[in-house]
């Protein structure tokens, strides 16, 4: 079979460079795909476009309606190939047909939808209320700000793309769209079906390259007027410094480490599979996984043995085969990173109660591969516990009141997701009130939907992505005050220029 290959988009044209990425599965090392690899001339030349289609007005000034349409027609695009972009996403990043399927592809096009319909109704002009004590009344508006620069990680690149450049054109805006160069595949068939769909030349831009320099000198650049960006909390925090000379706006969904507490209630049956879910979906590489179990110290041993027999019935394999559940991750490097923080955990003292190690079989003498792990007889002071680990490691963690599972819980630097179990309702919502994330899932996690905001608090981000406001952080609002008045007297400016009366 053919390997295919991808061009960047920059104009409205397909264009190669001098060099190339080779995309490998992270289950076999078979070459999945080839792709153009930009450098920081193709960021300046992609800029430059989006700069002028923005300029040129013809899709800032199409109706919202219009705008609408061609993301529905993209959504139809994808829809239609929905199963075999599901299966080269698994290919390309290792995440399980099951996820790419439900996740990466349901989502992403129902997040499309919503934002075409979000675009039809949102308010981008209004009367605003008469001004007085002079006759006069105002016209609030929301305007396209100009070149937005979308920079999308590995993990789950389609979903993270839709949300940025989605309601970045509703609103009008222009794009510089960079994917991660691991895994840039669906962002770029994306792109291959708002282009088709009739996006005007230069409106959305995409191109691939290495973070650095590419994706700085995107983030930095003086032509960019908003940065929004899905990754590490270190390289979002350069984003956010790089910002500061020509003022961006910025929106920077980070890292997490997700804190998932059971009460002393909790139906385990439940619990136990929710924790499991909560941690290995994505393989464990996704930020808003829940990859700290706070669990009672009087139910230590029954819960991490309910744990471990349930974790044991994991399907590791083939990402593409539908009976698997847990799949490779990314690169050789990010497997070794984790099983360097599995180790020294081991060596600080932890307890090793699954996996820990690579899977046993010929089928993973290739590939980047981890066993599903879970980790006890840690404090939250220790880095397994306080890291961003980003793999299928879940780590166990005690407590013997209430009020200390929630301390353990705030007790990050992160603030993305959480979770509590329970069978009384009103003590799970009490306990999710006081969590410190900008999601939390009660009896249940991964609950993403297009209608309700994805973000975080502390250094897990700045803004939200997704829900109703979600156009909000593509708009610039203006006020324009319109004087009704026939008479000079009764202008602001008399105030001023007119002469005193004297009584």
């Amino acid at each position: 079979m053919a390997v295919p290959h991808y061009s960047q988009l920059i104009d409205g044209q397909w264009h190669d460079t001098g060099e190339t990425y080779t995309i490998h599965s992270p289950a076999t090392d078979e070459v999945v795909a080839t792709v153009a690899k930009a450098g920081v001339a193709d960021v300046d030349r992609a800029v430059a476009a989006a700069k002028a289609a923005h300029a040129a007005g013809t899709w800032r000034n199409s109706s919202p309606a219009d705008r609408a349409a061609v993301l529905d027609a993209a959504a139809a695009s994808l829809a239609a190939r929905a199963d075999e972009l599901a299966f080269l996403q698994s290919r390309e990043n290792g995440a399980t047909l099951r996820i790419t399927s439900a996740l990466h592809l349901g989502l992403g096009i129902a997040q499309l939808q919503y934002v075409a319909q979000l675009a039809r109704e949102y308010e981008f002009e209004s009367d605003g209320p008469e001004i007085g004590p002079i006759p006069a009344d105002g016209v609030l508006r929301r305007e396209p700000l100009g070149v937005v620069a979308a920079i999308v990680p590995w993990n789950i690149p389609l979903l993270t793309t839709v949300w940025k450049i989605a309601p970045a054109l509703a609103a009008g805006n222009t794009v510089v769209l960079k994917p991660d160069e691991h895994a840039p595949l669906l962002p770029l068939e994306l792109a291959r079906a708002l282009h088709e769909a009739g996006l005007p030349a230069g409106v959305l831009n995409v191109i691939v390259g290495d973070g650095e320099p590419v994706g700085a000198h995107l983030a930095s650049h003086p032509d960019v007027r908003k940065v929004a960006f899905t990754g590490s909390t270190v390289v979002g925090k350069s984003i956010l410094g790089s910002s500061a000379d020509t003022l961006k706006r910025v929106t920077l969904e980070l890292g997490g480490k997700g804190p998932n507490i059971i009460l002393d209630d909790a139906d385990l049956d439940v619990a136990v599979d929710g924790a499991l879910f909560a941690c290995y979906a994505n393989n464990g590489e996704a930020c808003e996984a829940g990859t700290r179990l706070i669990i009672p110290a009087a139910r230590k041993e029954e819960i991490i043995e309910r744990l471990v027999d349930r974790g044991r019935t994991l399907v590791v394999g083939d990402p593409t085969d539908v009976a698997t559940t847990v799949g490779p991750l990314i690169t050789r490097e990010q497997q070794q990173r984790v099983l360097r923080y599995i180790a020294d955990a081991k060596a600080a003292g932890a307890r090793i109660a699954l996996g820990g190690g690579i899977p046993s079989g010929e089928q993973f003498t290739k590939g980047n591969w981890v066993e599903p792990t879970i980790i006890a007889d840690v404090t939250n002071l220790d880095p397994i516990a306080r890291d961003e680990v980003f793999g299928p490691v879940l780590v166990v963690l005690t407590y013997d009141t209430v009020d200390e599972a929630i301390a353990i819980a705030n007790d990050t630097n992160y603030g993305l997701s959480a979770g509590v179990w329970g069978e009384d309702e009103a003590r799970t919502l009490d306990v999710a009130r006081q969590l410190e994330a900008g999601m939390v899932y009660v009896n249940d996690w991964h609950v993403i939907h297009p209608a309700y905001p994805f973000g975080g608090y502390k250094q897990s981000g700045l803004g939200r992505e997704g829900g109703p406001d979600s156009l909000d952080e593509y708009t610039e609002q203006k006020y324009i005050s319109i004087n009704r008045s026939a008479s000079l007297a009764e202008r602001a400016f008399a105030i001023v220029v007119n002469p005193p009366v004297l009584v």
